[in-house]
């Protein structure tokens, strides 16, 4: 595994020059936020060596190397998720990638159902804090002490000075941000009324099919995590109603000119 890791490292090294300290994931619906990265350079992951491959329609699947916010950053458009029929390895693998090439700073984005009652859609929630329901931990198995403790804290996942920046960053811009815990399940289906009805009495105010295994690696990584979500659909007794991939893709495509605005401007003060 370490091995692997190096080599996917060497390779982008190669093609990258000056390694930036952030790193971007950008999620379903999300991917248009590259139109703000200047003089970027793009690599397709096929190019990539060990590099999953997404095949998640709204997931392009490439590379990007850039400025944002004056700043250069690694993004990547197209994630990988454990529904596809990867491993939690192969889903998290771009972090740890990321990790070997020293990235400090892990900016997260997802399309995510509400099932907190005064969510809309097209919000975008703040990620205070997560539920883990995958039924594979990204860090079973062999730990290696090059990448991370055995047992590593998650006290905060989400850094608290990055929300603190997020919040005063959306303020200053007259975006309303909602704030929450995000539960990371499976899919690929979207829940039932029950279902919504269960996370929301165990503390969940919005869910999604990614985010936390990346999540946890970058913590056992020592990254500093920033995450969001924007509320695609509703899971709220009395406002669910039927949803496709497409309108969630459409109700992300809404916010994002917001989510832009925010990620910009944290970027340009870290």
């Amino acid at each position: 595994m370490l091995e692997t890791i190096k080599k996917t490292a060497d390779f982008l090294k190669s093609k990258i020059g000056e390694i930036p300290n952030t790193a971007i994931i950008l999620g379903t619906g999300l991917g248009e936020l590259v139109h703000e990265i200047e003089d970027k350079n793009e690599i397709p992951y096929p190019e990539i060596p060990n590099f999953p491959v997404s095949t998640v329609e709204g997931h392009s699947g490439k590379l990007i190397i850039g400025t944002l916010g004056g700043k250069k950053v690694l993004a990547m458009q197209g994630r990988f998720h454990y529904y596809e029929g990867y491993t939690m390895k192969e889903v998290t693998f771009p972090i740890r990638v990321f990790q070997a090439l020293g990235i400090e700073y892990l900016f997260v984005s997802n399309a995510a159902g509400g099932m907190n009652s005064s969510f809309n859609v097209g919000d975008i929630m703040l990620i205070e804090d997560h539920i883990n329901l995958f039924p594979e931990h990204p860090l079973h198995g062999k730990n290696f002490n090059e990448l991370g403790t055995r047992f590593p804290d998650m006290s905060e996942a989400y850094n608290k000075e990055l929300r603190l920046l997020a919040m005063k960053v959306a303020d200053e811009n007259n975006i309303k941000l909602q704030h929450g815990v995000y539960i990371g399940l499976t899919g690929p289906t979207f829940e039932t009324p029950a279902e919504y009805n269960y996370l929301r009495i165990i503390g969940g105010d919005a869910v999604g099919m990614s985010t936390v295994p990346e999540v946890i690696v970058a913590n056992h990584a020592k990254m500093k995590v920033l995450a969001f979500s924007i509320i695609t659909d509703l899971g709220v007794i009395g406002k669910i109603v039927e949803v496709s991939h497409e309108e969630v893709q459409e109700a992300a495509k809404i916010a994002q000119p917001k989510m832009a605005q925010i990620m910009r401007e944290i970027i340009q003060k870290i």
